[in-house]
């Protein structure tokens, strides 16, 4: 489907979503959340797509939500804010319930809703001069876009409340030190890098990739026996997909498997 303040495209498996507001460091308005929102159901639904990159268009990943347009909204400005959280919501939510693994590759600022977009992704990349904070604080706004669920799991409650309260930014080698960050990578080669992962994890068991990531974030919150039962439900259910099928196969052949995502 056609987006207006995104570029999409899919190639070898993989789906690329560009944020699409340069002239307004890509900050996030109610167009782009509702866009973002239908390119992660299509990522969902589309089998042909098994993995996903998220970057930003231009010299920044996202200033965050859209300030400028918040500032117009007058007394609507709370209609607006769920309408537009509502709609990006939507799309975390689905980037992390969804099969094919999500990377973000971080261009620049990353900040306030931007941030939490990277907070949310399966796998983030970025390039050296990127740098992340979180924002909300410094216009009166509280946090969105799930980094009050993501940032204390990753970075542990202290850490959380510091970049919360103060607005600390930080490097991207700081961001990595703390684990929001799984590499940093030199600038000139963050698509690059990005690219390669994403073709490595769209060549995988798609299915058991996404059931994998859904048995890790549910570990949060249930006892170790239920975890174990969730797992051994999810090993014995992938156990009759093809691909765990020709996974078998291969390794009893001593070859490498070729996985379809099925």
């Amino acid at each position: 489907m056609p987006y207006s303040t995104l570029l999409f495209d899919v190639r070898d498996g993989v789906a690329r979503i560009m944020l699409n507001r340069p002239d307004a460091a890509n900050a996030v308005n109610t167009e782009l959340a509702r866009d973002l929102m239908y390119a992660a159901m299509q990522c969902s639904e589309d089998a042909g797509i098994r993995a996903v990159i998220v970057t930003g268009n231009g010299p920044m990943f996202s200033a965050g939500g859209d300030l400028k347009g918040f500032g117009a909204q007058g007394d609507n400005l709370p209609y607006h804010l769920k309408e537009v959280t509502t709609y990006f919501h939507a799309a975390v939510s689905r980037f992390m319930r969804m099969d094919p693994p999500v990377v973000a590759a971080v261009n620049g600022m990353a900040a306030g809703a931007g941030m939490s977009l990277a907070c949310g992704a399966d796998i983030v990349l970025a390039a050296e001069s990127a740098r992340f904070t979180m924002a909300y604080t410094r216009a009166g706004l509280t946090p969105d876009g799930s980094s009050t669920y993501y940032l204390p799991r990753i970075v542990g409650l202290k850490r959380a409340l510091e970049l919360t309260l103060t607005n600390r930014m930080l490097s991207a080698q700081e961001a990595c030190a703390w684990g929001l960050v799984t590499r940093v990578v030199p600038d000139a080669q963050l698509q690059e890098e990005a690219a390669a992962l994403a073709g490595q994890l769209a060549s995988g068991a798609t299915r058991a990739l996404g059931m994998a990531k859904r048995l890790l974030h549910g570990g949060w919150t249930g006892t170790l026996e239920t975890q174990m039962e969730h797992e051994t439900q999810a090993i014995a259910e992938l156990s009759r997909s093809d691909d765990a099928k020709e996974g078998l196969s291969a390794f009893l052949e001593k070859r490498r498997p070729t996985f379809k995502g099925r």
